[in-house]
């Protein structure tokens, strides 16, 4: 048991560190090698989703591949997870995002840790992460109600992928992911300002998420 649970909690530690390594490096790779704003996010969206496909994929029969504590709060809600294992997620996926954006800012030549000033406030960017939170628990939830969870890295990717472009806020959807990208003054970073309106607007999403859920008949 202690086995098992020790290699769920290594699988949300490196899956959340290895997300947070692809975030931060390929944006400060695209800021490195083009010019175009919209050249830098392709090259972050399509590392993003590569990624992603392949943490679900391999860390999933494991871990369940939540890395996001959103994803783990809404499986504690569904009694799929205890109490005290959801917190040790969450712990290890908070740990991981930390070290991948150390590690990112190490490979690159900067500081280890140093603030974002990339301002992501204002209420149109709140709303964006609203609908990219509830999104995505609404996939999760309709792919699990349709029997259909060996398509979670392509579909799970894809809206992650498709957020990225169509939401104000670049879809963070992810506390873990909020809290790291502050940690790191490139491409991909956040002020640290923002963050607290972010993980509430994720928050708010989580309950919108579940709501649209069980409409259908998900949870």
């Amino acid at each position: 048991m202690v086995a098992r649970v020790s290699r769920r909690l290594t699988s949300e530690f490196i899956g959340t560190a290895l997300l947070l390594l692809t975030i931060i490096g390929s944006g400060i790779m695209a800021t490195n090698i083009s010019n175009d704003g919209g050249v830098r996010l392709m090259i972050n969206v399509f590392c993003i989703i590569s990624i992603l496909a392949v943490l679900i994929t391999i860390f999933g029969p494991i871990s369940g591949a939540h890395f996001n504590p959103i994803v783990t709060i809404v499986e504690l809600w569904r009694r799929q997870i205890s109490a005290a294992t959801a917190a040790l997620y969450v712990g290890v996926q908070i740990a991981g995002a930390i070290v991948g954006t150390i590690t990112a800012n190490f490979m690159f030549n900067k500081p280890l840790v140093f603030a974002s000033h990339h301002d992501r406030s204002g209420m149109s960017k709140y709303l964006g992460e609203v609908l990219a939170t509830a999104g995505l628990l609404v996939v999760i939830a309709l792919l699990r109600k349709n029997q259909s969870l060996r398509f979670a890295p392509v579909v799970i990717s894809a809206w992650i992928g498709a957020a990225c472009f169509f939401t104000s806020s670049t879809s963070f959807v992810n506390p873990a992911v909020t809290i790291a990208r502050s940690m790191s003054n490139t491409y991909a970073g956040i002020a640290p300002h923002s963050i607290l309106p972010f993980i509430a607007a994720q928050m708010v999403g989580m309950v919108l998420g579940i709501g649209v859920s069980r409409f259908f008949g998900a949870r």
